[in-house]
């Protein structure tokens, strides 16, 4: 299996680079976002590589970092994401807000990309919620309390503090990330109206 190439940019496609690897060109799927941070043709690049293996034909799959051909895999153990919907994703959500948006189960965002519906984001968030906080440059304690949230665990005063914020107009993960950190300055006793000045203060930085 081919893990890593190492080339010049030969030319471009529509989703693809072929990269000259000493005489040889290879066609190598990559991501949009990938695409726009590769240098100009007669340029050398590096890419790590997928390999898909059919009866029928051989495709390579390119990434600028091993990170972020590991979201490809991750994303394509989920039911009903393949090859071409994970690279879509990661067209829309670099690495990094792709793990802090299933860590707190932002389903909105991972919906935002071009042919993933409601149903899939849904799917996505929930399937690979306890892989991405290793990925996630967010608080743990946020995590913890967006999860608890989600599934009704959440204290009342919280729980009745986020819905105040999302009231006026701030979106969930936002709202859970503020009182998550105004929690843990006011402490377990808080009541809901501290809360919820403690979490506008977060929001305003």
């Amino acid at each position: 299996m081919i893990g890593k190439l190492k080339g010049l940019i030969d030319s471009y496609g529509e989703d693809y680079v072929i990269l000259d690897v000493q005489g040889v060109g290879y066609q190598v799927h990559c991501a949009a976002r990938t695409l726009q941070a590769l240098p100009s043709p007669g340029e050398a690049a590096v890419l790590s590589i997928e390999t898909h293996v059919r009866e029928d034909q051989i495709r390579l799959f390119g990434f600028r970092t091993d990170v972020e051909r590991e979201w490809f895999r991750l994303l394509q153990t989920v039911q009903g994401v393949g090859a071409k919907v994970a690279l879509a994703v990661l067209s829309t959500l670099p690495p990094a807000d792709l793990a802090n948006a299933i860590a707190l189960r932002d389903k909105a965002a991972v919906a935002r990309t071009p042919g993933v519906g409601p149903k899939v984001a849904e799917r996505i968030v929930t399937e690979l919620k306890d892989k991405a906080p290793a990925f996630a440059s967010i608080d743990p304690a946020v995590v913890q309390l967006s999860g608890a949230v989600d599934d009704n665990n959440a204290p009342r005063p919280v729980s009745d503090a986020i819905s105040a914020l999302v009231n006026l107009g701030y979106g969930q993960p936002q709202a859970a990330a503020a009182i998550a950190s105004a929690a843990r300055t006011a402490g377990d006793s808080a009541e809901t109206a501290q809360l919820i000045r403690l979490g506008l203060k977060e929001l305003a930085k």
